[in-house]
């Protein structure tokens, strides 16, 4: 009987301890600076997880100009653990998730602080004004939220996003290079112009001969029933309600000369692409599938991103030559400006980012580690070079694609990327 009451006991003071750490995290976080509200959220890993509303200038060189609120997704692991910054580059709704984990936070158990992109769902002023859509601004959205986090989180810290995130996650290290101990950006971009230039020729040799030349023969089979098609997409566009500033003809141009792109990026297997026999239905199926319209479409989730893509993140063009004699539109060029941007807005491209990014890569070495897949188009211009560095390096997952990641990597490359992360955490 008295050994019961001692388990009794034991079982009261672990819930009562349980409590006061509760307790004390929801405290620690509504005690900091600009904290506008603190939600507890359900996870699957973490024993707390909380969404927090952080009041953010518009323009951290100009307070003045007014405020929005920033989301920030809070998975805590241990006041004595390292933390995890992901810099989201898009809407972060899928962190709210009590299944969603950070690949890092999972390798190395830390605490994440996940932060939402501003002006992307949560996260968007109440008035829209394009101006303060820069990466300096976004660079200073995640200073002062890190600056303030370490208060809570004192050990080490690693930066890390995928795509558009890990472009930013890079962004944010060369602006503020000593804010975080590393930094892993997974399949970046670090692109140098609105069209690059970089990625169509990396479509005409990537993977093998055969799979190219079925993409190609797909692209065109789909433009030579343009008759059959358009009745189709225009029935999918309306059931899908979408608009667009271009005509349905355009529409299927675009759409299929971004298939090549899509299909690479998203490492879809060749014998899902349909024999020229297929009927229609199957061939619109598949081009839906892998590059719908609503990627053209106006008003969608993805406009904040064209706005910077345009201004200084940069972008890519389509190589039309071996479409010409099927498509609708005599160029390509610019269709950015034309058909992704809001309607009357004009965005000159700001070369100064693209120098920033390289500049810091070549004249430093941070504890920075890239991921790519090798098939990926993104890779065409991603860091994937690197001499006379002792810490950074590039870890390219064979036949990889936009879904590379560190667990995805050989076995040996993939070891060689968490003993290193591993051993600067406890240096």
């Amino acid at each position: 009987m008295k050994r019961i009451s001692h388990l009794l006991l034991l079982l009261l003071l672990v819930i009562v301890s349980a409590n006061a750490s509760n307790k004390e995290l929801y405290q620690k976080l509504c005690t900091l600076k600009g904290v506008i509200t603190v939600d507890s959220l359900p996870s699957d890993y973490s024993s707390e997880k909380y969404v927090v509303t952080i009041r953010q200038p518009l323009d951290h060189k100009h307070p003045e100009k007014g405020s929005f609120t920033q989301r920030v997704v809070i998975s805590h692991e241990g006041f004595d653990r390292p933390t995890v910054l992901v810099t989201e580059g898009y809407g972060g709704d899928y962190a709210l998730n009590p299944r969603y984990r950070d690949e890092l936070a999972g390798l190395f158990q830390t605490n994440t602080v996940f932060v939402e992109h501003r002006y992307f769902s949560g996260s968007v002023p109440d008035t829209v004004d394009w101006q303060y859509l820069t990466a300096q601004n976004s660079a200073s959205d995640l200073h002062l939220i890190t600056t303030l986090f370490k208060q809570i989180y004192p050990q080490k810290w690693i930066s890390t996003g995928i795509s558009k995130g890990g472009q930013t996650a890079l962004i944010y290290r060369a602006f503020f290079p000593n804010d975080v101990d590393i930094t892993v950006p997974y399949v970046a971009p670090v692109s140098r112009s609105a069209e690059d230039g970089r990625h169509e020729p990396f479509l005409n040799v990537v993977g093998d001969k055969k799979t190219r030349q079925a993409i190609l023969s797909f692209q065109r089979e789909v433009l030579k029933r343009r008759g059959e098609i358009i009745p189709l997409l225009e029935k999918f566009c309306m059931e899908k309600q979408l608009s667009f500033r271009i005509s349905m003809n355009e529409v299927l141009d675009y759409c299929v000369l971004e298939y090549s792109f899509a299909f690479w990026q998203w490492g879809t297997p060749a014998s899902q692409i349909p024999a020229n026999s297929a009927t229609t239905e199957v061939l619109f199926k598949h081009l839906t599938e892998i590059s719908g319209p609503d990627y053209f479409a106006t008003g969608q989730p993805t406009q904040a991103f064209f706005i910077q893509a345009a201004r200084e993140l940069g972008y890519y063009g389509y190589d039309i030559e071996p479409f010409k004699d099927l498509l609708f539109i005599r160029t390509a060029k610019d269709y950015l400006q034309r058909i992704m941007l809001p309607e009357g807005i004009t965005i000159q491209f700001q070369p100064e980012l693209y120098k920033k990014l390289t500049n810091f890569i070549a004249t430093s070495d941070p504890r920075l580690i890239f991921v790519y897949g090798e098939y990926d188009p993104w890779t065409s211009v991603g860091i994937t070079k690197l001499d006379g560095k002792k810490n950074m390096f590039v870890a390219i997952q064979p036949k990889g694609s936009h879904r590379a990641r560190i667990n995805t990597l050989p076995d040996s490359l993939r070891d060689k990327v968490i003993k290193t992360i591993k051993l600067w955490l406890e240096k």
